[in-house]
Order: C-alpha cells, then sequence, then structure tokens
C-alpha cells in the first residue's frame, strides 16, 4: 500500500531527503554557474579559480583624468590600477557558502542559473600619487609678489604684476580613487594661492619713485660753485619697495661726497713753484668747504623730497695747514726716493697732459704728519686748469675724455711715496693692465676727478717735497721725493701673480660715421691678473710688510667698422 502526505509520494520525499544530505556537505569548490569578469569559475576550487582568472588578459579601462580645464587620458595601470583576482574569488565564495537548500538541490539537478560577478580591483596608492603629480607638475606654480623693476627703455620704475599660484591637491584625488577603483573619471581639486603683493598695492610707491628721479643741483653757501647729480645718478640713492621708498644711505653718503667734491675749494698750503731750475714760495689760501654734518642733513632731506630740485649747501672756511713762512729749504732737504715711468707710444694729447699734470705736481709740500692728496695737488682736471682730450678708462670701455694721461703721474708719484716707506691712504686701481705702466706691473695708481684719489701719509719725521720732472725727449717721466735724511730702508718686491685669465673675444661695433668696408682697433686686449706687491719696511729696529693688491679684469679688443655696403 502507498501512503501520501498532502499529496506528497514517500518516495518523492525520500528523494529530497537524501538530496538535502548530499547538497548541505561542503565539496570545497565553487557553486556551478558562477562567473568572474566572464570567466567561468563555478565547481572550481578557490586555487583553481584564483589561477582561471588570473590566465585571462585584463584590459585596463582607460580613466579621464581632469583637473580644472586640463584633461588627461590614461590607462588605469597607469594609476596604480591592478586586478584582484583573491578578492574576486572570495566574493564568489561568499555566494556560495550562503546559497539555500532550493539552489543546492538545483545545483545537484543540473538546473543551476549563470550568475556573474564583477572583477575585483585595487589601487596602489604610491604609483597613483606619482602618477598624478607627473600629469599635473606643470599646474604647480608659486605665487609671485609683484615688485618694482626698473625699466631700461622708458628709464622709469614700473610694476612687475603679481601672479597668483596653483596647487594641485593629488592626495585627495587618490583617495577617492583607492576607495573607488572602478572610477572612469577622477576629478583633482586645484586651490589658488594668492599672491602676498599684489600690484594695486605697489602703484602709488612707484609714482613717488619715479616723481623723486629728477635733476639735482647743489650749490655751496657764499659761492657760485655748484655739482649736480643726472636723474639716474639720484634713482640710485633710494629703493622702491613694498614698503615705499627706502633711501640707500651708502649711496646717499657716496652722491654727498661727489658734490662736495665739485662745489668745495679747499685751503691750498704753501708750495713751491719752479722759475727757471729755481723754485720759488707760492703763498697759501684759505678756502671755502662744505660744512658736512649739517649739509648732509639738509642734502639727504631735500634729494628724498620730489619738490625740491636743489639745495644749498651751508659753508665754512678751510685754512691751510702749511704756511709760507714754514716751509722748508729745498737746500737742507736730502733725495729719499725716485718713481719712475715711461710713456712711449702716448698721443700728442696724453704727451700734453702728462706734462701739465707733472708740472702741477712739481714744488708740492707735505707737512710732517699731513696727508699728501695728489687732486689737491692738482687741481681740478678742466680745460681752464690746461687739460686737453686724450684716452681714459670709463664704462668697460677705453674712450675719449678729458686729462687722459693724468694717471701717468698719479702712477709715478705712487712709486715714489710708496718706496719711501709712506702709508697708504687711498690708492685705486685701473680696471685693466696699462702698457705705459709696465714691467711694473700691479705698481700704478688710477685718479679721476671728482672722488678717485691717492693719498698717503707722510711719517717720516719732517716735510717732504715733490718735485716732478719730464724728460719728453726720452718719453720718461720722474718723480723725487725730498725730505730730512732717513734711516728706514724699504724694500719693494716685484709682483706676485696669483691668477691670469684670458682676455674675450674682440668686439666689433658698427659705426655709422664710418665708410663702409672700414675697420679701425679703439680698444686693445689684456688678459686679467689677481696680484699683489708687498714692500718690507725696516725702521729702528722694527720690521714691517704689508701689501698692495690688484685685480686686473680682463680687457678685449674693439674695433669700429663701416656700415655694410
Amino acid at each position: 500500500m502507498k501512503f501520501w502526505v498532502a499529496g506528497v509520494s514517500a518516495v518523492a520525499l525520500l528523494g529530497s531527503a537524501l538530496a538535502l544530505g548530499a547538497a548541505s556537505q561542503s565539496t570545497g569548490k565553487l557553486a556551478p554557474g558562477l562567473r568572474v569578469a566572464g570567466v567561468d569559475v563555478g565547481g572550481l576550487t578557490r586555487e583553481q579559480a584564483i589561477a582561471a582568472l588570473g590566465t585571462r588578459s585584463i584590459t585596463p579601462p582607460e580613466v579621464i583624468v581632469r583637473a580644472e580645464s586640463t584633461t588627461w587620458t590614461v590607462g588605469a595601470d597607469v594609476l596604480g590600477w591592478r586586478a584582484d583576482a583573491e578578492t574576486s574569488i572570495a566574493a564568489a565564495e561568499k555566494i556560495t557558502a550562503e546559497r539555500g537548500m532550493v539552489d543546492r538541490v538545483q545545483d545537484l539537478l543540473g538546473q543551476s542559473s549563470v550568475q556573474e560577478l564583477p572583477l575585483v580591483a585595487q589601487v596602489d596608492p604610491v604609483q597613483a600619487a606619482a602618477a598624478l603629480n607627473r600629469l599635473t607638475a606643470g599646474m604647480n606654480v608659486q605665487p609671485r609678489d609683484a615688485s618694482v623693476v626698473f625699466d631700461k627703455t622708458s628709464l622709469k620704475y614700473v610694476v612687475k604684476p603679481d601672479r597668483t599660484g596653483m596647487q594641485t591637491d593629488v592626495a585627495s584625488a587618490v583617495k577617492a580613487y583607492a576607495a573607488t577603483p572602478t572610477l572612469t573619471v577622477l576629478n583633482i581639486p586645484v586651490r589658488r594661492l594668492p599672491a602676498r603683493i599684489v600690484s594695486a598695492d605697489l602703484r602709488p610707491h612707484v609714482v613717488q619713485g619715479n616723481a623723486l628721479m629728477r635733476p639735482f643741483t647743489a650749490r655751496l653757501e657764499g659761492t657760485e660753485r655748484s655739482g649736480a647729480l643726472t636723474a639716474l645718478q639720484v634713482a640710485n640713492l633710494y629703493w622702491v619697495r613694498e614698503n615705499g621708498i627706502v633711501p640707500d644711505d651708502k649711496a646717499l653718503k657716496a652722491a654727498f661726497g661727489i658734490l662736495t667734491d665739485h662745489v668745495d675749494q679747499p685751503a691750498s698750503n704753501a708750495r713751491y713753484t719752479a722759475k727757471g731750475k729755481e723754485f720759488v714760495k707760492v703763498r697759501e689760501q684759505a678756502g671755502v668747504v662744505t660744512d658736512r654734518p649739517v649739509s648732509y642733513a639738509a642734502f639727504r632731506k631735500a634729494v628724498l623730497d620730489p619738490a625740491q630740485a636743489d639745495v644749498v649747501f651751508a659753508s665754512k672756511v678751510s685754512k691751510p695747514t702749511l704756511t709760507i713762512a714754514a716751509l722748508p729749504d729745498p737746500k737742507k732737504l736730502e733725495l729719499i726716493t725716485v718713481g719712475r715711468s715711461t710713456y712711449y707710444g702716448s698721443s700728442p694729447a696724453r704727451r700734453i697732459n702728462v706734462a701739465t699734470a707733472a708740472n702741477k705736481i712739481h714744488g708740492s709740500v707735505v707737512a710732517k704728519g699731513e696727508t699728501f692728496s695728489f687732486l689737491e695737488a692738482l687741481g681740478s682736471i678742466t680745460p681752464e686748469n690746461g687739460f686737453v682730450g686724450g684716452l681714459i678708462i670709463s664704462g668697460g670701455r677705453t674712450v675719449d675724455g678729458l686729462g687722459g694721461g693724468v694717471c701717468q703721474v698719479s702712477t709715478t708719484v705712487f712709486r715714489a711715496l710708496y718706496q719711501a716707506g709712506l702709508p697708504v691712504v687711498e690708492r685705486n686701481q685701473h680696471s685693466y693692465r696699462v702698457a705705459y705702466y709696465e714691467p711694473q706691473i700691479g705698481f700704478e695708481a688710477a685718479v679721476y676727478d671728482p672722488g678717485v684719489d691717492l693719498k698717503m701719509k707722510n711719517d717720516t719725521g719732517g716735510p717732504l717735497l715733490i718735485k716732478a720732472i719730464d724728460h719728453p725727449n726720452k718719453s720718461v717721466l720722474t718723480v723725487e721725493v725730498w725730505g730730512i735724511k732717513q734711516t728706514r730702508k724699504v724694500v719693494v718686491s716685484p709682483a706676485t701673480i696669483l691668477a691670469r685669465l684670458p682676455h674675450p673675444p674682440a668686439q666689433y661695433v658698427v659705426n655709422p660715421r664710418m665708410r663702409a668696408g672700414a675697420v679701425r682697433q679703439v680698444d686693445w686686449a689684456q688678459d686679467g691678473y689677481n696680484l699683489y706687491i708687498t714692500r718690507t719696511i725696516k725702521d729702528a729696529g722694527t720690521v714691517r710688510t704689508d701689501r698692495v693688491t690688484t685685480n686686473y679684469r680682463p680687457w678685449r679688443a674693439v674695433y669700429e667698422t663701416g656700415p655694410r655696403g
């Protein structure tokens, strides 16, 4: 007899029970019908499924990277994207473990449906950051503050505009991509970095700076003597900064010195002048000079006030330090030392200036303990004082200028006084090695009126008489130093050359006033040198050594050429 329970046969119940028992037993395999990224992994063990998924060539998706209006399209693998087979199969294992009784029976009966699972991916944050940093490197710009510059074309101060900076936030983009590797569009946040100083902050200062840039004149009280600064010279006396006009005290003092050199008329000490072969006494004269502390304060205030274009320097009397009564008797002085130089090949103009300067220096007397000033002994380098045009060194070139050849005399005076052991108060070198002063390289002194002087202190214990004797037929200049008998012995060493720099290639400059094809040399090449000379002074049982350093610049030859035809 057959038994029925609620319409189901006992046989069917028995079969179902047997099937449920079989299905409830774990086989370690994934459920049938499971697919991961198109790969059938149903019925495979975990290891088999991972291996099956790994053998498939998976093309990384493309990702559009955006940073504001700039976009790049890159493979996800460039951004550190990698397929994660183990995590993907773990998802299939979870589904297998969670399948219900009916699903399992259907699996046994071969009636399972196909279930597609996505491929799980991971992102390497370090690689992603490196790739995004490479992409956006050109976008990261630091802000630039507005600044004030001097425009050499307009000869005015102008504002160099500020610039807003930009900084890409790669870290935020990496974090977003790592959290969602399925992203196909990745946005990189961009942050704007404002400048600290903007153009509008500086424009009022530029207006003020340009207003200050005007010619400025100084006059000495009680005289007609005056000196002037050009607009560009005035512009050098201050900076235009973010906080306004900032005076340059060093430049202000230097400019004040230039003006006082122009306006001052120092006292003239008594001296000798040659009359034939005899010396004739010349009486001292008082002078008028700037009262410096008071005048500097007035100059500083006026030159930094755009409403003022001139200033009057307070004056005071300059008294001579050597009177005619105190002049030493030349016949009672002894020759201490002699300085020499040659000027072969000098132009007629240069010869005139050598003779004129030598005549002005000849007969100068330096009192005991006083400082000899070449420019004061010489007087101004002007046509009125007998000087003519000649080649001088100015602005990095050898050019025509007033007084070329005066340095021949200052160099010869320096050689004499240096060999006499006098302390050097001020000595300036030439820009480059000058052939006239050979073979005693580095043993020379440049002067320029105003402001570049040769000064040496008389420490011989008595007065000094300087005789400058020109021998034009031999192109030789000698300077004799006469004084009281000396016990000191001075030895001057030859130059010690520390370095030699080759001269640059020649420069060719078109001169439209020359005929086509013509060539004329206007400057001559000289190598640069770093050198020094020393002297040893033995006096009253003591020995001391000092050094004079010279750094000659490499100097190029310069040729002027006519325009091309």
